[in-house]
């Protein structure tokens, strides 16, 4: 209004608002109605073919003092002898004065479906009396592994499957005290959460009551509350509704409480992996001290896929800028 210029009028006639037109479902692309068979869903069948073809790899690490059933656990979750080799009877297993990584690796099938698994055992892992910085050999492999896929993936040839040796999941396993987590979890846990998937589970479930059970699982909860913890699955990245109700139900039953079982045992005319006992078999998978759901989205149940992606979404992610802003800085 304070302008000295002659205000410019147009000649052109005022524009009318157009009437809303509601959308069809010819005109919708959600609701856009077929007048015959495309063959969209046969993309499902190519996919499946495809990577059943190609099989897929999935990296595991178990970290746990020696004695806790790490070994026994692995074989019972996926049903096999892909732990390291136990030692041979009459002989005793030395532990070794530092931690030690060693890595299996396995190549599974079931109904046509090839998984290569690689299992990383620590042993070391908390056996010594000064456990300082017992966690940088573990840190250390980790970051390698993102190193060796960063380095593949920077080629300016690249091949057209990276190997992928990225540990996925991390099964820390906590001793079966029925107290507080010790200085030595809380550690651990606080800075291997930030570059690797971790999923705490109390070992030798058996050991403890219903009760003691309960009482534990509350104060390690508390625990990880207190000390800003995230652990496997993480709140911050359930994006699906769906996906968000079943990770609280599993979020409620963290840590999980395991019974591993390498034996198999005749229950109601079934063979099962269990421990058996004077009052009865404990089974490993179906047991009232290791209630489901056990860790068995380790295994493909549900979250198999979804390790995977939040390692190469978010882990791996983390690593690759942080090492590309290294490298540009002059």
């Amino acid at each position: 209004g304070s302008s000295l210029e002659p205000e410019e009028r147009s000649m052109e006639p005022p524009a009318v608002p157009e009437e809303e037109v509601p959308l069809t479902a010819a005109s919708s692309p959600a609701g856009c109605q077929l007048f015959g068979y495309v063959g969209i869903e046969a993309v499902l069948d190519q996919m499946k073919i495809k990577t059943m073809k190609m099989g897929f790899e999935f990296n595991i690490m178990v970290v746990g003092q020696s004695g806790l059933g790490k070994s026994t656990m692995v074989n019972t979750l996926f049903k096999s002898k892909v732990s390291r080799k136990a030692s041979q009877a009459g002989q005793e297993e030395r532990i070794p004065k530092t931690v030690q990584l060693q890595s299996v690796t396995h190549v599974i099938e079931e109904k046509g479906v090839k998984m290569k698994l690689t299992v990383t055992d620590t042993p070391g892992f908390g056996d010594q009396i000064n456990n300082e910085n017992c966690w940088d050999p573990i840190i250390k492999y980790i970051n390698e592994q993102y190193e060796r896929y960063l380095r593949e993936e920077i080629l300016i040839t690249r091949k057209r499957k990276i190997p992928d040796t990225r540990v996925h999941g991390c099964v820390y396993f906590v001793p079966p005290t029925g107290h507080w987590l010790r200085p030595l979890d809380l550690e651990f846990m606080r800075r291997l959460s930030k570059i690797v998937n971790v999923v705490p589970v109390i070992a030798k479930a058996d050991t403890l009551t219903l009760e003691e059970r309960a009482e534990f699982k509350q104060r390690i909860q508390e625990d990880l509350k207190t000390h800003a913890i995230s652990v496997y699955p993480q709140e911050d990245f359930d994006q699906d509704p769906d996906d968000r109700a079943l990770n609280d139900r599993i979020r409620e039953k963290i840590p999980f409480a395991v019974v591993g079982a390498d034996q198999e045992h005749q229950v109601n005319g079934k063979r099962v992996l269990g421990r058996k006992t004077k009052w009865g078999i404990i089974e490993g998978e179906r047991s009232p001290l290791a209630p489901p759901p056990p860790p068995w989205y380790l295994r493909g149940g549900s979250h198999l896929q979804d390790l995977k992606d939040i390692t190469h979404n978010v882990h791996y992610e983390s690593y690759r800028v942080r090492r590309l802003n290294e490298s540009n800085r002059p």
